[in-house]
């Protein structure tokens, strides 16, 4: 089965998946995937790896593929360095980072292993950098190494900082690339991706043997199939509910606002230049993000989203925000980090104030460097305590329609690093709740 062909880059042929998808929504399937952002993509060819006789559709409610969280990140290859050890996100990050690079490598799909400092610009920071390291060798990060500040300067000349953590296999790639390369790995594998298909409703239909279950969609004929896997990101928990899933863990948006570096002063930059993390914060930190094209990214901002996949500034949803205020973890949250929430709306509304937090790291950066950039929407799920779940949680639903359908509830970062192991562990699970 030819999953891993040697060459194409699947754009052109996306164009035409939906036209032939549709043709064949009266069929009936062994597996039904939602969501064709990389996850989605990627636990659909777990799937036929093992299966290359499964009949599979993949279930995109937009135009294309990646157009959510897939094609709006900062396309950094993640190392593993952050989680907890023993997590699924630290298991998971290592593996997937290795069988990307090794993925891309075979399609052709560019990357930039540039790797990643870790910086100490405080005194204040230094048992936490130290942490760190050790953290990264439990989790098993190949190459790891602490700088004293002339190292520093030998990676990166405009940086600056008491001691930094170097981590080599970090690296950049286009998250959309690669899932156009998975769409078509699926589709010469005879499997349909199914554009413009937005799941409205489940619901079991015993009269139809061998695959009763029907996918709804909001326009055209329902889907059948025996089994459904839902990678759904944004809308992972309403479309849980759709199977009688649990209204928890509730999905609550947070927009990321990025800067770019003006291409003149691009030479700043050399590899991705972290902070060090607040272990009291739930996000990484502003940082510098080189990406695949040359170009580099600084930020992201982080602040609660009005609009689940809004990307504009001023986009607003009505039943977004409703659903994201009315969560009792989002007061919670907010009572919680409320000094650092504020400084967080600050910087993403004032440009000095998001520059001079650079500075930290590149003290020649200056305002005139940088123009503002695209923005990404991050799925966090949220408990009501406040807490965000910070591992993947994978689920079925309830009765008789959720036992055919397992759900990906939570795929925070490094969800797209380790995408391809992730696939691994859904498959694993789907073979094991549907016997396939």
């Amino acid at each position: 089965m030819p999953l891993l062909p040697g060459a194409g880059r699947g754009r052109g042929l996306l164009a035409r998946l939906g036209a032939r998808g549709s043709a064949g929504r009266a069929d009936a399937y062994d597996v039904a995937v939602v969501g064709a952002g990389i996850v989605g993509l990627a636990a659909a060819r777990a799937l036929l790896l093992r299966r290359p006789g499964l009949r599979l559709a993949v279930l995109e409610k937009e135009a294309g593929v990646a157009r959510h969280q897939t094609g709006h990140n900062s396309g950094v290859i993640h190392s593993g360095l952050y989680y907890a050890p023993g997590s699924l996100r630290a298991r998971l990050c290592v593996r997937g980072a290795a069988l990307l690079y090794a993925y891309c490598e075979r399609r052709g799909v560019p990357v930039r292993r540039c790797g990643k400092l870790v910086v100490a610009a405080a005194r204040a920071e230094l048992p936490r950098l130290r942490a760190l390291y050790e953290r990264g060798l439990r989790n098993g990060v190949p190459g790891l190494r602490l700088l004293a500040p002339a190292d520093i300067r030998a990676r990166e000349p405009h940086c600056r900082g008491l001691q930094a953590l170097w981590c080599p296999g970090t690296g950049s790639v286009d998250y959309g690339r690669v899932a156009a390369a998975l769409a078509e790995d699926l589709a010469r594998a005879g499997a349909a991706v199914l554009t413009g298909f937005e799941l409205r409703g489940l619901r079991l239909a015993p009269e139809l043997p061998g695959a009763p279950l029907l996918l709804l969609p909001a326009r055209g004929p329902a889907l059948r199939a025996r089994c459904a896997v839902a990678c759904a990101g944004l809308q992972a928990d309403r479309v849980a509910r759709l199977s009688g899933g649990s209204a928890q863990p509730a999905i609550v948006p947070f927009r990321g606002d990025y800067l770019r570096l003006r291409p003149e002063r691009a030479h700043l930059v050399r590899g991705h230049i972290y902070p060090v993390p607040d272990p009291a914060l739930p996000f990484l930190g502003a940082h510098l993000t080189p990406r695949v094209d040359g170009s580099v990214w600084l930020g992201p901002s982080a602040v609660l989203a009005w609009k689940r996949e809004g990307y504009g500034r001023l986009d607003f949803s009505a039943r977004d925000a409703w659903q994201a205020l009315r969560h009792s973890g989002v007061l919670r949250l907010a009572r919680a980090h409320l000094a650092a929430g504020l400084g967080e709306l600050h910087r993403a509304l004032w440009l000095p104030a998001a520059v001079r937090q650079l500075r930290r790291l590149v003290p020649e950066l200056a305002v005139a460097d940088v123009a503002r950039g695209p923005s990404g929407v991050r799925a966090q799920a949220l408990a009501p305590s406040g807490h965000l779940l910070d591992d993947f949680v994978f689920e079925g639903g309830a009765g008789p329609l959720g036992a055919r359908v397992l759900h990906v509830r939570n795929a925070p970062s490094p969800a797209a690093t380790a995408a391809l192991a992730i696939g691994e562990v859904i498959a694993d699970e789907a073979q094991r709740r549907f016997g396939l």
